[in-house]
């Protein structure tokens, strides 16, 4: 599941130390959390026996006695260390033990138990899935690892030797190992899955054998059709060298491709090197050079580009030292994590001090010199932009300049966002790709390279460089008609950028990318956006120019936004100049603006016709109750201090629960004004999308 466990790794309960411990432990199991099964583990380790747990839990005793044997087993190896014979480590492989876990009880290295685990002969054999249910010959091999016991062959008698049947069979072909994004989980999902099977397509159309290893059911990569032959196996280094070392006893590995799950099987591109795999396209030197900060800062700086003021800090007195020197606001990014989990904009000191002991201290990110926390000066109220390219070590195709409709410190998953940019200007424009391209030459990349810019005050800021596929792949290749990751997959392989007919990357056509929330499966929970990305999808919308787009892909995202009405102003100081504009073409529409003291005021000394409302704290009768009673068709809500946001949170949340449209930036609130404007002129279409790039 990738959430940092490589087993029943212990865990913290509450109210221990006293006489009462018993029963602390027995609160602790009765509360239904995910982390309920390494509660039941840590319990058992306690002492509490089955039959207690069983009555709190209600677990059956069947399960229990496996728990309670793994447990067993642990306490064994903490005594003993690791088996010295080839019976013993199989039996810990077969309940379920990993290389990581084993390390962890013997005091050693993942890498120390692997080599004596190979020493005793212990490896995984893999069996294959029937995928046609016995009806006829499944098309695909399909299989899955397990340690299972050996058996004597059939045939040589007394002489035979033990062995355990493995169903692999690998080809004597030319082969490619594709690795994909793993558990489906927001952050990392269909986007990377698109990519990694263009890249099976790639290869096939090439006359190279794809082996896909993935672990999440619902893709479409773990289809039995999709890859010529398939392992569904976790994304761990132990898993996967396992794989690779059976692909290789047959037919030629050319190298795996790392660039197209997302962040998961880049983490293993370092390990992966050091046991003398290929890897397919941009250099592992490179992806660490991306990754490392205090590198790739020296590098920026000889291309002579700008960054906003940032620090790295490997400690908790580092993170409080570091955080002076940065200054306030800025934007917390854990290393290797994914989906922006455990970002935010910190703007004081208290702020931070919660973010530590919310993370930090409770275990959920862990620091040291190879995962520090980085912290990045918060760029307010600049534009964000994603560029997106192709490199083949020599020529860079620059496939699309994308301007966030979201400003920076909204994540670039939660963002919408507009191809070709929709506001910025062709020197700015020209500018992004001179500066993508001089990054792919400087980082030697082979194959899709992400870049994410600001853009405050004129000036362009390079927040992040990624050597690898992003989300945005399938957006642009569909806007612009050219199948990049395909086109990508098959540069890593060895082919001239020259050797394609790529199109140019500004269409004349508009493309708008909407995000999807979950948020009304979860009443109560707050739509303020931020670093951390909480999307579950994405639409787009395309037309001949930006604002029927942007109308287009908000019906696609089922956002119906009003067409006539009342709409609620409550912006913070910073976005009440820009909110005039926007606000006067609403009443030129026909709209009634509602707004609370600061923002009426506002309004009102600039002549637009204004209602002032209570907020929920002026008490009765407040914008929550104008919300309940119906009376209000649309929310803009900006708000910047983390009281702000707790004090209109009432707001939000009862905006959710009415299916309310709620907006919570500045410069989503200007594109929803120009996309209503668009709608009430009427004459949307719809067109196939080949007509837009014939």
């Amino acid at each position: 599941m990738e959430t940092g466990l490589c087993g029943l790794d212990p865990i913290k309960i509450d109210d221990l130390g006293g006489d009462d411990d018993i029963n602390a432990y027995r609160r602790a199991l009765a509360a239904p959390t995910p982390e309920r099964l390494r509660v039941t583990a840590e319990a058992m380790r306690a002492g509490l026996p089955v039959e207690q747990v069983n009555s709190v839990t209600s677990y059956d005793p069947w399960f229990l006695e496996q728990i309670r044997g793994i447990v067993d087993a642990e306490e064994e190896i903490e005594r003993q260390g690791l088996p010295a014979d080839e019976a013993g480590m199989r039996r810990l492989k077969a309940m379920g033990f990993s290389d990581k876990r084993l390390a962890q009880l013997c005091d050693g290295t993942e890498a120390e138990v692997r080599a004596h685990r190979r020493n005793l002969g212990v490896k995984p054999v893999f069996k294959r899935i029937d995928t046609c249910a016995a009806e006829f010959r499944a098309v695909t091999p399909y299989m899955y690892s397990c340690y299972e016991p050996p058996i004597a062959s059939i045939g040589d008698g007394a002489n035979g030797q033990a062995l355990a049947q493995c169903e692999s069979d690998p080809s004597d072909r030319k082969k490619v190992i594709i690795l994909g994004g793993g558990p489906n989980r927001i952050g990392q999902g269909i986007e990377f899955d698109y990519c990694c099977c263009h890249a099976a397509f790639a290869l096939a159309d090439v006359g190279i054998e794809s082996v896909m290893v993935n672990c999440n059911p619902e893709t479409v990569s773990t289809d039995y059709d999709t890859s010529d032959r398939l392992y569904f196996e976790p994304l761990t280094a132990e898993d996967v060298l396992e794989l690779i070392t059976k692909e290789r006893e047959n037919g030629e590995l050319l190298g795996v491709i790392v660039q197209y799950g997302g962040q998961t099987p880049l983490n293993l591109a370092e390990t992966l090197a050091e046991e003398g795999v290929p890897i397919l396209g941009t250099s592992v030197e490179a992806i660490a050079l991306a990754e490392d900060r205090e590198k790739f800062q020296k590098l920026v700086q000889n291309l002579g580009l700008k960054q906003p003021l940032n620090a790295t800090a490997a400690t908790r007195d580092a993170v409080l030292d570091v955080a002076e020197q940065v200054g306030f606001p800025f934007v917390t990014r854990p290393s290797f994590v994914l989906g922006g989990r455990a970002m935010e904009i910190i703007r004081d000191r208290p702020s931070l001090e919660r973010y530590l002991e919310t993370y930090l201290d409770s275990g959920q990110i862990v620091l040291s010199e190879k995962t520090p926390l980085l912290l990045d000066q918060y760029l307010q109220n600049a534009v964000e932009c994603d560029v997106d390219a192709i490199c083949d070590g020599e020529d860079v195709y620059v496939a699309a300049v994308m301007e966030h409709i979201e400003e920076a410190g909204v994540h670039s998953g939660d963002s919408a966002c507009s191809l070709p940019p929709y506001s910025l200007d062709d020197a700015t424009i020209t500018e992004l790709k001179k500066e993508t391209v001089a990054l792919a030459k400087a980082l030697n990349v082979r194959g899709l390279m992400n870049v994410q810019y600001a853009i405050k005050d004129g000036q362009i800021f390079l927040l992040e460089v990624n050597p690898r596929a992003s989300r945005t792949v399938p957006f642009v290749a569909k806007t612009i008609g050219a199948p990049i990751a395909r086109i990508a997959a098959k540069v890593m392989a060895g082919e001239k950028l020259s050797t394609f007919d790529l199109p140019p990357a500004a269409p004349s056509h508009i493309s708008v990318k909407e995000v999807v929330f979950p948020f009304s499966r979860f009443p109560g929970v707050d739509t303020v956006l931020g670093p951390e990305m909480r999307s579950t999808g994405e639409v787009m919308g395309i037309d001949k120019d930006f604002d029927r787009a942007r109308a287009k892909s908000l019906l696609g995202a089922s956002i119906k936004m009003p067409l006539e009405g009342t709409v609620f102003l409550s912006m913070k100081d910073s976005d009440k100049e820009d909110i005039i504009a926007p606000a006067k073409r609403l009443v030129e529409m026909g709209f009634s603006i509602l707004a609370t003291g600061g923002t009426a005021t506002w309004l009102s000394e600039r002549d637009i016709p204004v209602t002032r409302i209570n907020k929920v704290l002026e008490g009765q009768p407040h914008i929550v109750d104008a919300l309940i009673n119906g009376d209000v068709d649309m929310i803009f809500n900006t708000t910047e201090t983390a009281q702000s946001i707790e004090d209109s949170r009432s707001i939000r949340t009862t905006a959710l629960n009415r299916r309310i449209p709620c907006i919570t930036t500045l410069s989503g609130a200007k594109a929803a004004v120009r996309a209503i404007d668009a709608l009430r002129q009427g004459g949307l279409e719809v067109t196939p999308l080949q007509h837009y790039n014939q």
